[in-house]
């Protein structure tokens, strides 16, 4: 059968064999009136007061929203949340969008005005968030963990603070949005790192679906509560990008609330033990930019391929490797995913980018990896992957490997669909 694959800006048409398991999220429809939806929820919000009476006898705001690689509707959020800003008598002037790129690399002008709009890039100062600027940075605390949380000075000193964000299920957070539009969105390179730490990234809770006891949000959490951001402004979206559901308010409700119904929608139970072959992607532009991102969508895969199975990822990765950080480095300092996992687990080890490297590694230790992409083949082992010239052909390797009756996953839109076993 024909499978239609999200891959870059368009669609993979690919073919499977007719048995396979397809798994998506629910088809959950665009809301009728998305304008209408998020003012409702900016007059209506759980757990705070509306946002016209925080904004009442302000002087300044910040709004933070995620960079180029989260799919979240940024402009068409803003143009609701800015005239209703400017309804409580802050001017233009008084507002500064934070980019919250976390260790990424700033986004381009031409991503800017894609991500805002060209109105909004005319009329409002933005700002990139540089985490190796300690200049644009303040410390406000240590997080629940010791760590010396530095943060966005324009975030933390503006009188109202708004953090945007896109709640998703998310490969170590649990979900996505929340208080990670904050921390590390907005952190120095230093908090980063003690966010990303190895013993963090390898515990059982760090992962998909996860929130009680998870260690990154507590970490998250702790530093919400030193900067007491003001107003959250979540969604949820479908395959489409459009919006299904809004979450405005305070993280302990709103958040919360929303990361209930991205569950609900993203989340599928597979029987135990699993399948031989996963196909999966990471849901097209703009998450499968690049390798890094990429993880996401292997990352989904391996909750559901037995030990031993096969993995088969489709994702662009148009930019390769990404330009910030040391994750090609890290890939390609050890023969094997054993060999580098015992190299980040040794005491006082310490590497930009190494929590992507360990979470890779750690899922290759587990399954092969085929990618098809548009990087060169030599990149692509270098990462300890297996380049595939299609995706049917990566598949046929992989029956082959399976033998007959291989059970096999497809997760057409990749990490939008998050599988786990039901045992």
């Amino acid at each position: 059968m024909e499978v239609q694959l999200a891959y870059g800006a368009g669609q993979l048409s690919v073919s499977v064999p007719d048995g396979a398991t397809v798994l998506r999220p629910q088809a959950i429809p665009t809301l009728s009136d998305e304008i209408e939806a998020v003012r409702v929820a900016l007059r209506n919000p759980l757990g705070t007061p509306p946002l016209s009476e925080l904004l009442r006898g302000k002087k300044s705001v910040a709004i933070v929203t995620p960079d180029i690689t989260r799919p979240l509707p940024t402009a068409r959020l803003l143009r609701v949340l800015l005239p209703f800003i400017h309804e409580s008598g802050i001017r233009p002037d008084q507002v500064v969008l934070v980019n919250g790129t976390g260790s990424h690399r700033g986004n381009t002008p031409q991503e800017l005005t894609a991500m805002y709009g060209k109105s909004v890039v005319e009329r409002y100062r933005i700002v990139n968030h540089d985490a190796y600027a300690k200049e644009g940075l303040t410390m406000v605390g240590q997080t629940a963990g010791g760590t010396e949380a530095w943060m966005n000075r324009h975030f933390v000193q503006a009188e109202v603070k708004i953090v945007l964000g896109l709640i998703e299920p998310h490969f170590f957070a649990g979900f996505s949005g929340g208080a990670k539009g904050i921390y590390p969105a907005l952190a120095g390179i230093d908090s980063i790192m003690g966010f990303h730490n190895a013993a963090q990234i390898g515990h059982p809770r760090s992962t998909w679906g996860v929130l009680d006891g998870n260690p990154h949000q507590i970490e998250c959490q702790s530093v919400w509560k030193l900067i007491q951001p003001d107003f959250l402004l979540n969604v949820t979206v479908n395959q489409t990008r459009g919006i299904t559901g809004v979450f405005a308010g305070s993280l302990e409700e709103a958040f919360f609330a929303g990361a209930e119904y991205a569950r609900a929608v993203a989340m599928t139970a597979v029987d135990a033990p699993g399948f031989d072959i996963v196909v999966t992607t990471n849901s097209g532009y703009p998450l499968d930019q690049n390798l890094y991102q990429t993880v996401k969508g292997i990352s989904a895969a391996a909750k559901v391929v037995r030990p031993g199975g096969s993995i088969v990822c489709a994702s662009e990765c148009r930019e390769g490797f990404p330009d910030h950080g040391e994750f090609r480095g890290l890939m390609e300092m050890a023969s094997t995913p054993e060999a580098l996992l015992a190299q980040i687990h040794q005491p006082g080890f310490r590497r930009f980018d190494q929590w992507e490297a360990q979470a890779l590694a750690g899922i290759l230790t587990k399954a092969k990896v085929w990618l098809y992409s548009a990087m060169e083949a030599d990149a692509v082992r270098g990462a300890m992957l297996h380049p595939a010239p299609s995706v049917e052909a990566a598949l046929d390797e992989a029956r082959s490997m399976a033998g007959s009756g291989a059970r096999i996953g497809v997760l057409p839109e990749g990490p939008m669909t998050i599988p786990y076993l039901a045992s």
